[in-house]
């Protein structure tokens, strides 16, 4: 059948390649693409919400199955729509997205549902939000209810810190995410991501990953839409993925089907490992980007089928495999980045670096022009390695990094360090 995937970053490149594998695919398209995409699938300049656009190409091009890669078309309806034509696709309605278009709608499922998270307090003005801070102390995380692109939370570490979020979620600089704030309690911990196949009744967990949210190597500077990660995660052993499965993820479905908007597609749940065990931060309606880079890599199957079973109700029958060895992603981001960055830039030397052995590398921001890779977006490559332990998964990732040459880009240097940390621990 034809295929079409709605997206154009390094999340959806990944999924294009490992679809681009199955038998079932005929003809690959992606909306919009971007410049790595364009060697795996026919980009076609439309927009992830011009919905009458994509019905339009659907028909005319007569596509099997849609596969939705980023959240805001999620959230804004896309798949109502295309469920509404009678053209099958992969993730969530709109009422199912509200687990990533709406913190707040999140954190009263989990206390409703008795799901583990942190305690929290929702508001719609700055006066009554600041009186909350002021009584639970700090550090103290303010989020935007909404989607900010990974961007609309910050971790306090002081009251006017706190307090001067809050002002500035409520100033506008988030646009609609803004228009009510979350806080909640810090706590402490580590951060794994983990991720479920749904089809409204059954749950199928993936492998295990863990993303670097911070900027700069040790976990410094401001949170970002990630800047590498590695799977499988040491940190999540059997036990903890149990319990997820048992505490957050299965009751969480089970709410969803309750209240009529039964959730499809991949849930994705970001974990606090605490002492008390796993939970919640926050839910993702999609694949995480860049988590998705290392699971396809991974992924020892037919990936098609699984996204199908999802839109079909038929997971309980379906099964997984993965790749013993360890997959690992090194993003390169724009110099600037999660702030402001100049675009257009030229990136040399992918050839030499996509030539390493066990080296994949995933364009994220980027457009073909003349011949030429041009950096579009602040998070721009996905520079991905897989060997057979987090070392030399690493060594292979940064020996590629080593040889793009592009002035106007940076990496974080540790990616996996944690990973690596435990395996020199267990050696």
């Amino acid at each position: 059948m034809n295929i079409l995937v709605i997206g154009s970053g390094g999340r959806e490149h990944a999924l294009c390649w490992k679809i681009r594998q199955s038998p079932l695919c005929d003809t690959l398209y992606c909306a919009p693409g971007n410049g790595g995409i364009a060697a795996v699938a026919e980009c076609i300049a439309l927009a992830p919400v011009d919905f009458d656009g994509i019905v339009a190409f659907c028909r005319a091009n007569s596509i099997g199955f849609v596969v939705v890669g980023p959240e805001d078309p999620l959230v804004a309806g896309l798949v109502d729509r295309l469920d509404a034509e009678g053209i099958a696709s992969f993730g969530p309605s709109a009422a199912a997205a509200r687990l990533e278009g709406s913190k707040g709608f999140t954190k009263d499922l989990c206390a409703e549902w008795n799901i583990p998270t942190a305690a929290y307090g929702r508001f719609s003005e700055a006066a009554p939000a600041k009186d909350f801070i002021r009584k639970k102390g700090v550090p103290i995380v303010v989020k935007a209810d909404g989607l900010a692109a990974g961007k609309g939370v910050i971790v306090a570490l002081t009251s006017a810190e706190a307090e001067a979020a809050v002002d500035e979620i409520f100033s506008g600089r988030f646009g609609a995410a803004g228009a009510e704030v979350v806080v909640e309690e810090f706590l402490e911990g580590e951060e794994a991501s983990f991720f479920a196949l749904c089809d409204g009744k059954t749950a199928l967990p993936l492998a295990t990953a863990q993303d670097h949210k911070r900027v700069f190597d040790g976990d410094k500077g401001p949170n970002t839409g990630g800047m590498g990660a590695y799977s499988p995660a040491p940190v999540m052993t059997p036990g903890l993925c149990t319990r997820a499965m048992r505490e957050i993820v299965e009751p969480t479905v089970k709410a969803m089907a309750a209240r009529g908007t039964p959730f499809k597609g991949v849930l994705y749940a970001g974990l606090m490992l605490t002492k008390d065990g796993p939970k919640l931060i926050e839910y993702n309606a999609r694949f995480g980007d860049p988590e998705t880079q290392v699971l396809m890599t991974r992924l020892d199957c037919d990936l098609l089928p699984l996204l199908m079973a999802t839109h079909d109700g038929t997971l309980a029958s379906a099964a997984l495999r993965w790749k013993d060895e360890v997959a690992l992603t090194v993003v390169m981001a724009a110099n600037g980045y999660p702030g402001d960055y100049e675009k257009n830039t030229e990136i040399k030397g992918l050839d030499a670096a996509g030539a390493i052995q066990g080296v994949e590398i995933f364009h994220a921001g980027t457009k073909a022009e003349d011949g030429r890779i041009l950096a579009t977006g602040g998070r721009v490559l996905n520079v991905t390695a897989t060997a057979a332990s987090t070392v030399e998964a690493q060594a292979r990732a940064y020996r590629a990094v080593a040889l793009i040459d592009w002035p106007e880009g940076f990496c974080r240097r540790d990616i996996g360090y944690r990973a690596i940390e435990r395996e020199k621990q267990n050696a």
